[in-house]
């Protein structure tokens, strides 16, 4: 799970403006990530906020930054196999808004709890018109081994979206599927949306009371 956090952080950006956004656009998919990765860790080691342990550092951060970067409509409809299909388009936004929700405040605490990781990327090859991509890296962590982290990525109008991460040949979007899947099946799908209101607050919570501390 802490190298799965760790994955999602490489896609945060600290700097990123209207102008930049439209840069991130025109970059390969490699470049895109690589680009990221170089400047997030940068910012995480030298930010004395993170590094105290801020979570709404942490969590502005993530929803700012991250969201340029991930299609979460996609990672939504993946994560819900068939039953995306018989969502309405009212609870296709729910599921969307709140699973973004569960998202950012699951892993902002990966700004905060960042050490010594580095990260190596594997050669890229792309087909030309290719619209649909896999960028291959490891982390390595001190005292652990290498852990294999793949971004899943697609080609958009927008430019080059991540729309699923696969940490030592876990997909996080499979991750989800089952729990979702037993939700849906004890509860609806807006059973699976109060599930998940109930889990971010939970989540809001607890982040709260570990800032008063």
């Amino acid at each position: 799970m802490r190298a799965l956090i760790f994955a999602l952080t490489l896609l945060v950006q600290a700097s990123w403006g209207g102008a930049a956004v439209a840069m991130a656009a025109d970059l390969a998919p490699d470049a895109l990530v690589r680009n990221v990765t170089s400047e997030v860790l940068t910012i995480v080691r030298s930010d004395r906020e993170l590094q105290a342990g801020s979570h709404k550092r942490a969590i502005d951060l993530v929803e700012t930054k991250i969201l340029p970067h991930f299609d979460f409509t996609a990672m939504t409809a993946l994560a819900m196999g068939r039953e995306w299909r018989s969502a309405t388009p009212e609870q296709r936004r729910q599921l969307t808004a709140e699973f973004r929700t569960l998202l950012v405040r699951t892993y902002s605490n990966a700004l905060t709890a960042y050490k010594n990781q580095s990260v190596e990327f594997k050669p890229f090859r792309m087909q030309a018109g290719e619209t649909d991509v896999v960028v291959r890296s490891q982390v390595v962590q001190p005292g652990a081994k290498p852990v294999t982290i793949d971004y899943n990525l697609e080609k958009t109008p927008e430019g080059w979206k991540v729309y699923d991460v696969v940490v030592g040949g876990v997909s996080l979007v499979t991750n989800y599927r089952s729990t979702f899947a037993q939700e849906v099946r004890s509860g609806g799908i807006d059973g699976l949306i109060r599930s998940l209101q109930a889990k971010n607050r939970s989540l809001e919570t607890a982040m709260l009371s570990s800032a008063r501390r």
